[in-house]
Parts: C-alpha cells; sequence; structure tokens
C-alpha cells in the first residue's frame, strides 16, 4: 500500500511548530477544532531551540561570569574565575530541551496530532506531508501558515565554519577570542553582549548610523556606553564587503568613511536581519498574495486573499518578535472558531536584552510627532531610584509618553535594568486606557525598579517628588 493514497481529515491544519504555530494549534483545539500540526524541524522553532530562549540562557551565563568576575563594587573579589563552556552550552542546552518538551506535552494534551515532515499546498483544501521515506495527504477546513524565517546570507559572506549565523553562534564549542559581528540589530547586540561578558574581543560592523534601529537613539546610547565599557568597538556607516576563512580565523574586509579596513578574528557573525520561510510550500499555486519581500499580505484577522488560509508571526509585515506570532496566532484560531477577533498591535511590546536591557510599547515620540498629536515625555532617571542604586544597575530611564489633553498614556520607553519585566505593566496600562493619575496613584512597593513608572507617572504630572 501507498501512504498518502487515503486523504486525512482535519479541521484545522497549522504549518509550523514555533511560538505562532503552536500557540495557534493550542487554541484552536481549545475552541472545538480538531487540529493538525506539521513541522519538519524541533517543536517550539527557531525561538525555543535556536532563538530567543537559548541567546537568553547564554546571556544569563555570561552575566554569572561577569558578576563574579567584577563586583569589586559591593566589597566581593574573586580570582582565577573560570569558565567551563561545555558547561555553560549543556545549561543551555537543559533550559532548550525542558521547554520544547514541554511544548510537544501541551500539543498532546490538548489533543493536537503532531505530524513531522514537509508540508506543500495541492490545492486551497489539500496539503501533501512527506518524508524521505512517504507523503500524506490531509484535507482540511482552514490552514494556518506559520513558517517562520532564517537568517539573511549576504553576498561573499557564506556560512561555514568561521562565518556563521546566530545558530552558529550559539553552538560554539569555545569562548572566541574575537568575534566580528556583521549588523548592530537586536541579534548581534545581544550576543555581541554574552560573548563580550565572557571577555571576547567583539567588533561590531553597523551599516546605518547607529546600532538598534528600531529604538530612539536615547536608548540606544544608554547600551553603547555599556558596550564600550565592556570593550566593544563599534564601527557605524560600515559596509561589509568579504570575509576570507582560514583554519584558524576569518579575515573581515569593509568600508567606512569612505576608506577600505580588514579585522582578523576568530568567527565573524552574520546577523543582517531574517529572510521569510514562505518559498516551497506551494503558495503561487494558490494565488495568495505576497509582497515583493516575500511576505504574506493578510487582514486583520490574519486572513489572507484565499478565504480559507490564515498566515502569521515572521512571514507577515510587521517586527519579528515571538510574542506577536503567539498573539497573532490566538486571533486566527478564534476567528476560525467563529469568534469576532482581530489583532491591535498599539501595546505590543519590543525588547532587547541588551545591558542596560530595552523595552518600548506603544508610540514613542518621533510617532507622536509624526502623527500630529499633542503630547508630553516625561522622564525618570534609575539613578534616582533606591532599588537600583542598591544592585549597582544605575545607568538609564524610564519615559511616558501622554498625552497633553487629558494625561492618556499612549507609549513607553525603557532603557535600564528590568526593562523586559517593566514594561508589561505600562503595555497594560495602555491596553486598558489608563492615564499617568492612574499609574502614580497606584502604590508600588519599596524599594523597587517598578518604582520609577510611577515616579515617571509623577513627574508628567508636575508634581515629582524624588527628583526636580
Amino acid at each position: 500500500m501507498v501512504v498518502g493514497d487515503f486523504p486525512i481529515e482535519t479541521d484545522t491544519i497549522v504549518i509550523g511548530a514555533g511560538p505562532g504555530g503552536y500557540v495557534a494549534a493550542i487554541r484552536a483545539a481549545q475552541l472545538g477544532q480538531k487540529v493538525t500540526i506539521v513541522e519538519k524541524g524541533s517543536l517550539g522553532g527557531v525561538c525555543l531551540n535556536v532563538g530567543c530562549i537559548p541567546s537568553k540562557a547564554l546571556l544569563s551565563a555570561s552575566h554569572k561570569y561577569e558578576t563574579a568576575v567584577h563586583s569589586e563594587d559591593f566589597g566581593i573579589k574573586a580570582e582565577n574565575v573560570t569558565v567551563d563552556f561545555s558547561k555553560v552550552q549543556e545549561f543551555k542546552g537543559g533550559v532548550v530541551k525542558k521547554l520544547t518538551g514541554g511544548v510537544g506535552a501541551l500539543l498532546k494534551g490538548n489533543k493536537v496530532e503532531i505530524v513531522e515532515g514537509e508540508a506543500y499546498f495541492v490545492d486551497q483544501n489539500n496539503l501533501k506531508v512527506m518524508t524521505e521515506k512517504a507523503s500524506q495527504t490531509y484535507t482540511f477546513k482552514h490552514a494556518i501558515i506559520a513558517t517562520g524565517s532564517r537568517p539573511i546570507e549576504i553576498p561573499n559572506f557564506k556560512f561555514n565554519k568561521r562565518v556563521i549565523d546566530s545558530t552558529g553562534a550559539l553552538a560554539l564549542t569555545e569562548i572566541p577570542k574575537s568575534l566580528v559581528v556583521v549588523g548592530g540589530g537586536y541579534i548581534g547586540s545581544e550576543l555581541g553582549t554574552a560573548y563580550a561578558n565572557f571577555g571576547t574581543k567583539v567588533t561590531i560592523l553597523e551599516g546605518a548610523k547607529d546600532i538598534l534601529g528600531g529604538f530612539e537613539k536615547q536608548m540606544t546610547q544608554v547600551v553603547k556606553k555599556g558596550l564600550k565599557a565592556k570593550g566593544v568597538d563599534i564601527v557605524t556607516e560600515a559596509m561589509a564587503k568579504s570575509a576570507e576563512e582560514s583554519e584558524t580565523g576569518v579575515k573581515v574586509t569593509y568600508e567606512a568613511k569612505g576608506e577600505t579596513h580588514t579585522i582578523e578574528a576568530d568567527y565573524c557573525l552574520v546577523t543582517v536581519g531574517r529572510r521569510p520561510n514562505t518559498e516551497e510550500i506551494g503558495l503561487e499555486s494558490l494565488g495568495v498574495k505576497m509582497t515583493e519581500r516575500g511576505l504574506v499580505e493578510v487582514n486583520e484577522e490574519g486572513r489572507t486573499s484565499v478565504d480559507n488560509i490564515f498566515a502569521i508571526g515572521d512571514i507577515v509585515a510587521g517586527p519579528p518578535l515571538a510574542h506577536k506570532a503567539s498573539y497573532e496566532g490566538k486571533v486566527a484560531a478564534e476567528v476560525i472558531s467563529g469568534e469576532k477577533s482581530e489583532v491591535d498591535y498599539l501595546a505590543i511590546p519590543a525588547v532587547c536584552f541588551t545591558e542596560p536591557e530595552l523595552a518600548t510599547v506603544g508610540y514613542t515620540e518621533a510617532m507622536a510627532k509624526e502623527e500630529g498629536l499633542e503630547y508630553k515625555a516625561s522622564k525618570f532617571p534609575y539613578a534616582a531610584n533606591g532599588r537600583a542604586l542598591s544592585i549597582g544597575e544605575t545607568d538609564g530611564f524610564l519615559k511616558l509618553i501622554t498625552l497633553k489633553e487629558d494625561g492618556l498614556l499612549i507609549g513607553a520607553q525603557i532603557a535600564g535594568s528590568g526593562a523586559s519585566d517593566m514594561i508589561a505593566e505600562l503595555g497594560l496600562a495602555i491596553e486598558t486606557g489608563m492615564t499617568v493619575e492612574d499609574i502614580a496613584l497606584t502604590i508600588h512597593a519599596h524599594p523597587s525598579l517598578g518604582e520609577i513608572t510611577m515616579e515617571a507617572a509623577e513627574v508628567a504630572l508636575g508634581n515629582p517628588i524624588h527628583t526636580m
């Protein structure tokens, strides 16, 4: 018997088991759908396996080392601090294994059928799932495409042993003595920070005028100060030209200010962006509308130009954020299940785990100006917060963007320790339509970094206590 002769019927089929796909599958199953999820790699996608989670585990380990080496200000001095990098990788791998195993258990617990293989659309109600040995046809009522993205490979920087992408940087077996990072976005800055903490000589080459282009300059200035303190060289308006590999290293050639330069390092990490995985799954034959960049066009429900097919995550417009994909996955699942749901990106946060951390949600000053809003920007410095002083994390600030008319909070930016956690309160405040008076009247625990939010609200009201 030939496998695949008899189609298997399902209500909703999800292609890709990353943070968008597996969340969509679980929510659709919770709402009564018979759901099948197809994944050609590992459950959890890029985020859990070779992205968000392992990079944060590596960063955490690097923080531990840096703290052990540099705690003289606290009266603590350690000698002969060493790193067993194989143990670091073991720790990172353990974190990944727990989370990906958890995803599998959650899918099975919600009665989602998990299928391993590559999916290809035959028509708008059928697709084939192929493995090396066989293929199987699935007939579906709705499909959610959540195939994610992959690192962009630039000319003359072919990924190999010494020219690596983020996956390669997370899988190194030793701490490099030197590392060139091409691209100063959030991935390059985070991994550059991690290896700089371990003692690697890091050079960041960025083509734009500044690193971390998605964040305000006031915020990136704080990060640049921290990177330079770690000995990181940052070259902006630099165009990477070529990489020449040897057995022991790589020579990178770049142009900056009209001059050609070369730099040698153990590895060259290329992080210049990501490309959507929309090829070779049959979208063209279905007539699914796409942009020139290969992104799938969708409406506010996540619905493509083909009525019963939805797309979420990195393959649609917007920043490639795991929590954005998860949010879109829930919306698509709810729409498919007959509920009224649509995306609203106003209160979607973006976070970069540099030192200090950066986080933004809602409007920035530039966005408010562009829309002609009558707004007020109110800042409070970390240096005036007792908790920040007691943990030695005084660099940074929190800024609130409010409407002058009624004090409605429409945006917030944080550059400082704990920004990734603190931004949640501000996202909730925007989502629920709170004013700065609401925030200022909310009692925040003392001493805590959370007080900075309350203090910034008092600045906005014109009656700050702990700053002039």
